[in-house]
C-alpha cells in the first residue's frame, strides 16, 4: 500500500498516496518513534534522539507540510491523513512502537493508539492535549492556531494540522489503553490542565515537570528527557528491553 524508498542506512522515504514523508532511523534496541509538534521539523528532537539512541531505536520524521517531507494541496492536512502518514512509517520502520509526542504530535499519538491499540506499545506525550469538548474552545482554539500561522513560513494550508474540528479524542480517551508518561516545562501553562485529565482518563505511569522550560522542553532539557524516556521504556515488558 505505502511504496518504500531506501535512501542510506538511516534515511527513508514512504509514500501516502501522492505525499512524500521523509525520516530517519538510529540505533538498536527498544523501539520509539518520535512525531513532532505544528510548525517543527524533525530536527527538533535531535538531541534527544542522540542521546536515546545509543541503547534504542530512535525513529524521527517530518509531518506532511513541515520539513523535508511534501506539501500537499491546502484541505490535504486532515487527521486521519496524518495517521495514514504514521502507518506509513510505521510500515517502513517496525510495529509496534513506543510513541513519543510533543504537542500536535502528542494528540495525533493519542489518536493513532485509539484507532491501531495493538501497534502502540506505550505512550510519552510532552506538553500534549487530549483536544476540547466544547465547540466554543476549539474554535478559541483554531482561531489562535490561524494567527499563528499568519506569522510563520508554512505550507499553504498546513495549519489544519493543528486545528480541532471535532471531540473524539477527548471523548475516548478512557479506550486507550497503553502505559503512559506525561512531561511538562514548568512555564508551560496552557498545557498544564490537560495533565489532570491524562491522569484521569489514561493509564499514567508517571510525570515529570522539568523547571524553568515552556513548550519546548524537550528540545531545552533533551537529555533529560531522553533519560526519562529510558527509564519509562526500560519498566516496561518490551522486545528489545535486556
Amino acid at each position: 500500500m505505502f511504496p518504500r524508498f531506501a535512501l542510506n542506512m538511516n534515511a527513508f522515504e514512504v509514500q501516502n498516496g501522492e505525499v512524500t514523508i521523509v525520516g530517519e532511523t538510529k540505533g538498536t534496541g527498544p523501539h520509539v518513534v518520535c512525531i513532532t509538534g505544528w510548525a517543527n521539523s524533525r530536527d527538533v528532537w535531535s538531541g534527544l534522539s542522540e542521546n536515546l539512541c545509543k541503547d534504542h531505536q530512535v525513529t524521527t520524521w517530518d509531518l506532511r507540510g513541515h520539513g523535508e517531507s511534501g506539501a500537499p494541496p491546502p484541505g490535504s492536512y486532515k487527521r486521519d491523513e496524518a495517521l495514514k502518514d504514521i502507518s506509513a512509517v510505521l510500515d517502513e520502520v517496525g510495529r509496534p512502537c513506543v510513541l513519543v509526542g510533543h504537542s500536535l504530535g502528542g494528540y495525533l499519538s493519542l489518536a493513532y493508539a485509539l484507532e491501531n491499540p495493538s501497534e502502540v506499545s506505550a505512550l510519552v506525550l510532552i506538553a500534549s492535549g487530549p483536544g476540547f469538548r466544547k465547540a466554543e474552545a476549539r474554535e478559541e482554539w483554531n482561531e489562535s492556531v490561524r494567527q499563528a500561522a499568519m506569522k510563520l513560513d508554512l505550507a499553504e494550508g498546513a495549519e489544519e494540522l493543528s486545528m480541532h474540528v471535532d471531540s473524539h479524542v477527548i471523548d475516548h480517551l478512557d479506550e486507550i489503553k497503553a502505559p503512559t508518561f506525561l512531561v511538562l516545562g514548568e512555564r508551560d501553562k496552557r498545557f498544564a490542565a490537560s495533565a489532570a485529565v491524562f491522569e484521569r482518563y489514561l493509564d499514567v505511569k508517571g510525570a515529570l515537570i522539568i523547571p524553568d522550560t515552556g513548550h519546548m522542553v524537550h528540545v531545552k532539557a533533551c537529555d533529560e528527557v531522553a533519560e526519562t524516556v529510558r527509564g519509562f521504556v526500560s519498566s516496561l515488558d518490551l522486545e528489545g528491553n535486556g
